[in-house]
Formats: structure tokens, sequence, C-alpha cells
């Protein structure tokens, strides 16, 4: 087995590529902290370093963020070694019910269409691009009194010192140009 990687715009990040399926096209998974890995094997493993901060699985990646003060130099090999180990044993990614837990918010009216066109707009244009630096970006609200979207930044985009330009200079002009009602983005 022999897996790629390639650097993100966050440093603290470097995507790992299996050269197989990891979560699929239908979901991602985001670890925040070796806590929230408790549900997933390879990420416990992963975890199993200190230096490791947060792990995001995508459909067919691994996105991996270390701390400040660690070198990818040493973090690297044990990485590689525990996706390489989980893959060869064919252990399953997730166990019990993996589901992402969570209620949407559900909009009617004019609201409804706004923010359906929010999301066909992050599904085709802005998640495929973001996916390709070892991230994701995800609808969370629209306030539509003031017109604000709320997005919810995963994997190397959570953290990124480019994320902020990202947010206003891609994310909310693109959305502005096509949806006027929409005034401002803002990361949670």
């Amino acid at each position: 087995m022999f897996i790629q990687t390639e650097s993100t715009p966050n440093p603290a990040t470097l995507k790992f590529l299996p050269g197989r399926e990891v979560m699929g096209d239908a979901s991602v998974a985001d670890f925040p902290d070796a806590q929230a890995a408790e549900r997933s094997p390879l990420a416990r493993a992963i975890f199993a370093s200190s230096d490791v901060k947060r792990v995001f699985f995508g459909s067919d990646f691994i996105s991996v963020t270390k701390s400040d003060d660690s070198d990818w130099r040493h973090l690297k090999p044990s990485i590689l070694g525990a996706i390489m180990e989980h893959f060869t044993r064919g252990a399953p990614l997730m166990e019990g019910n993996a589901a992402e837990a969570g209620e949407e918010k559900t909009y009617t009216g004019e609201d409804a269409e706004i923010v359906d066109q929010i999301k066909e707009l992050l599904e085709t244009r802005v998640r495929p691009a973001v996916a390709n630096d070892g991230g994701d970006i995800v609808f969370h609200a629209y306030d539509g009194s003031s017109g604000v979207v709320s997005l919810h930044m995963r994997g190397s985009c959570a953290g990124c010192p480019s994320s902020t330009m990202t947010l206003k200079n891609g994310i909310e002009n693109m959305l502005r140009h096509y949806i006027p009602e929409v005034t401002a983005v803002e990361a949670v």
C-alpha cells in the first residue's frame, strides 16, 4: 500500500491519501480532539501521538493537524504507519452508531429558498475546492433578518491562517453575487 501526502494551505495540517475510499461521497467525519475520536479506531490510532491536535476524514483523504511545536519529520512516520495498519487489517472506520448527530434547523418561506440556494452553491462550488486542500465547509445557519450566513469549517480549514480570507474574499463574495439577500458570511 502506498500512501501519498500533500501539503495544505494550513502549515499545521497535512493531507494523507491512502489511494482508496475513506468516507466516500456520503459524508465526512471531523475529530477536533482525541475524545471525539473514540468512535473511530483509525482516528484513535492517529491520536496516539500527543502531537496530533485534529483528524478529519474526507471522501478519499485523511487530514491531520499537528501541534505548533511538533515537526512533521518526526510525526509523519507514525501517522503513515497507523493508516497503513488500519487499511491492511480491513478494520472498520467507525464503530457503533457513527452517524453525525445534530438536528438541522428548518426554514420556511423565502428563507427556505435562500438556504437551498446557499447549500447548492456550497455543495457544487465550495466543498470540492476546499476538499482539495484537505478541509470541508458546511452550512450552519442563515439569519434572514440580517442576511448573515454561518458556516462550519472543518479539517484543514479549521484554524487555517488563510481561512478568513477564503471566507470573506471567496465564499462571501460568491454568495453575495448569486444571492443578493446574503450580506455577510462568518465562521462558527
